[in-house]
């Protein structure tokens, strides 16, 4: 509970010591990621990569990420957090200095598996600050830690973008050096937030789960509306509105810093009022909202309010479905419950996006944009369902699953 003074105003409590450490680690492991992505496809292009294999590249990176999340969330667990997010972030490190220095399409997939296999960092950093706060807190810490990617979603690409004109390898070489500068400095600065008796507390794994299907399930489906949107709006704004890459560029600047607002500030006080589970289910209802207008939008007057209430929606929904993971598990599986979050989210980002771009393409220009807030009404029903309402209400039981 927050202290308060003689007057009776609350006073917010300060982060624990260390959290802004983890959260500067995932900023810079994010903006790392933001350098590499927009043009990994171009790049692939000079090894004669066509279409089909610039897109086995992307999902190579989501399938490795599916596989690895969850099993090193489940080691983050058992040895603690700080030596899983420093093999993250060092095998972050080497798989872009191998894209860098790649002289085939194979060695391309081998460091994109590599990249998607340590790619555990968000998760086990999500665990780490849940283990460093009390449950009160965590909408603050959560939302603080949500908007680093909104910090890689800006900085990252415009990185990327300066660093290219320094010749096509550079940019990967600088994700990573950051990487690397980043493993080191963690390696001194990031404390380790695994109590010494949470491994003998703990009980012995008898091989069940936590149930938290409904989650991931709700998961998949927000992020892979949102992936659709990201995925088709540079076509979308060209056909309508003649942006070129400049303006789009500045679309998604706009968008990132308005997550960073909505996450960083925004997510603690409305959680406070109405609890996880409401927040997640009015973050999905604007998500859609937002994306039900921009399939109509053929004017900035409809564009500019629904490109608002869809990041608004989204920096609601993320945070929203993370507390609800760290509300449902044990402490003991805190760690693999959220690698497994994150592992069904990068498969979303696949899932998405090609989805998005059939519809697109064969179907209509907006079409990608109403499945997506089709998506969004049935989270919004597992949202509804009776474990989440319980969540809601304050019910902590933990329901495990055969």
């Amino acid at each position: 509970m927050p202290r308060r003074t003689s007057t009776e105003h609350p006073v917010r409590t300060p982060l624990p010591r260390g959290f802004w450490v983890i959260w500067s680690t995932v900023a810079l492991d994010l903006i790392g990621f933001g350098i590499v992505v927009p043009i990994l496809g171009r790049y692939a292009e000079r090894f004669g990569a066509g279409g089909v294999a610039v897109g086995l590249l992307f999902a190579s990176f989501s399938l490795a990420q599916f596989v690895f999340a969850p099993l090193l969330g489940r080691l983050s667990d058992r040895i603690g957090r700080k030596p899983v997010l420093l093999v993250s972030l060092f095998g972050t490190a080497a798989a872009s200095f191998l894209t860098g220095a790649a002289g085939a399409l194979w060695l391309l997939f081998v460091a994109r598996v590599l990249d998607g296999a340590s790619g555990a960092s968000v998760a086990v950093a999500q665990g780490a600050v849940t283990d460093m706060v009390e449950p009160d807190e965590r909408p603050r810490a959560l939302g603080l830690l949500g908007a680093a990617f909104g910090v890689g979603f800006v900085l990252g690409p415009v990185l990327g973008g300066l660093a290219s004109l320094g010749g096509v390898h550079l940019p990967f070489y600088i994700a990573g050096s950051l990487a690397l500068l980043n493993a080191i400095v963690a390696i001194r600065r990031v404390p380790e937030t695994r109590r010494a008796g949470d491994n003998a507390a703990r009980s012995e794994r008898d091989g069940r789960a936590v149930r938290i299907w409904s989650i991931a399930i709700a998961s998949f489906l927000a992020v892979s509306a949102f992936a659709g949107f990201e995925a088709t709006f540079a076509l979308l704004s060209q056909r309508r509105f003649d942006l070129k890459e400049g303006g789009v560029a500045v679309v998604f600047i706009g968008i990132g810093l308005l997550l960073v607002l909505v996450q960083g500030v925004m997510v603690r006080p409305i959680t406070k009022v109405f609890g996880s589970a409401r927040t997640l289910e009015a973050g999905l209802v604007i998500n859609g909202a937002g994306l039900l207008l921009l399939a109509f939008a053929e004017r900035w007057l409809l564009l500019v309010p629904a490109l608002a209430l869809l990041t608004l929606g989204q920096g609601l929904v993320t945070p929203s479905l993370t507390l609800l993971v760290t509300r449902r598990v044990p402490e003991q599986h805190r760690g693999e419950a959220l690698g497994f979050q994150q592992g069904v989210s990068a498969i979303a980002r696949v899932a998405g996006p090609a989805v998005a771009g059939v519809l697109f393409q064969h179907v209509s220009v907006g079409a990608p944009y109403v499945l997506g807030a089709g998506l969004c009404a049935v989270a919004l029903g597992l949202a509804f369902s009776g474990s989440a309402r319980r969540e809601a209400a304050g019910d902590r039981a933990r329901i495990p699953m055969g």
